[in-house]
């Protein structure tokens, strides 16, 4: 296991650890103590599954606002929209696993359900669960892989079988024109990623107008346009810095003005540094 640590930097306002699973390369972890970092909206494309283990964190899901103290755990789906802060008593800790959909989706399978589970509730208490939870990422973190397989496949069955509920489909066809809209959208964004992009651009390219845009990212991301841009480009970054990119190299071909505003970024949403970032998941 390759990761980071950073125990004590607390000019940032906090310490944490990132790094990949020793036996699910694909997903990633985070273990972490912070108190003046505040998350920056945005979304992933993988499922967020966390454990307050230490003070109470503010959280904003979708359009709920709550505070999640020691114990809790909280659920966000993939491409949910969120943030998080410090919530009463000014610090919080806590260990994340960010498991990818195809995971997810195989653990269902191999309960005997037919998709992914998709969580209506962001933050539960269950104790049992909780226990699980802290075991199996404590495994990954000491690198076992066996016993962190084994330990993350039965937090994950309590997980899924007693709080996944089945997603509730928007109305069909005009859900179906937005998510068609949204994927022309992207692709702008991927095509023009050292590019300003307007309203008007994506107007144009969906033959819509701006307003409709607008209401388009709200309704299926919960962001604002610029948000979306801004997320996906760092989602693009995150992808050459895990295939060896430098961080200048990175910066630019994802469509940061320099390294700097990649680092500020970066920060606000993934909670630690591009350079912290790259020593957790790749070979020094």
């Amino acid at each position: 296991m390759n990761r980071i640590d950073r125990k004590d930097d607390f000019a940032g306002g906090g310490a944490g650890a990132f790094w990949r699973h020793p036996h699910f390369a694909e997903m990633s972890l985070l273990k972490a103590r912070f108190t003046r970092h505040r998350y920056a909206l945005h979304t992933h494309e993988t499922y967020v599954v966390a454990l307050v283990t230490q003070g109470c964190e503010r959280l904003r899901v979708a359009q709920r606002r709550q505070t999640a103290p020691a114990g809790t755990i909280i659920l966000v789906n993939p491409e949910e929209c969120h943030d998080g802060e410090a919530g009463p008593g000014g610090a919080w800790a806590y260990r994340v696993f960010y498991p990818p959909v195809s995971l997810m989706t195989q653990a269902a399978a191999e309960l005997g359900l037919a998709e992914a589970p998709v969580f209506g509730r962001s933050c539960i208490e269950d104790p049992q669960l909780a226990a699980a939870l802290l075991a199996a990422h404590c495994a990954a973190e000491a690198s076992d892989g066996v016993e962190a397989e084994a330990l993350l496949l039965t937090a994950l069955e309590r997980l899924i079988l007693r709080h996944g509920d089945r997603r509730t489909p928007l109305p069909g066809e005009r859900l179906a024109g937005a998510q068609e809209r949204l994927g022309i959208y992207a692709r702008l964004i991927e095509g023009e990623a050292n590019e300003a992009l307007t309203l008007a651009e994506f107007a144009s390219a969906a033959h819509v107008d701006r307003f409709q845009v607008i209401r388009d990212f709200k309704r299926l991301t919960g962001l604002t346009p610029g948000s979306f841009i801004r997320n996906h480009r760092l989602r693009r970054a995150r992808r050459l810095i895990e295939a060896g990119a430098d961080l200048a190299q990175a910066a630019a071909e994802a469509g940061f003005a320099d390294q700097s505003h990649l680092t500020r970024v970066f920060r606000a949403i993934v909670g630690v540094t591009p350079g912290e970032f790259r020593a957790g998941v790749t070979d020094r």
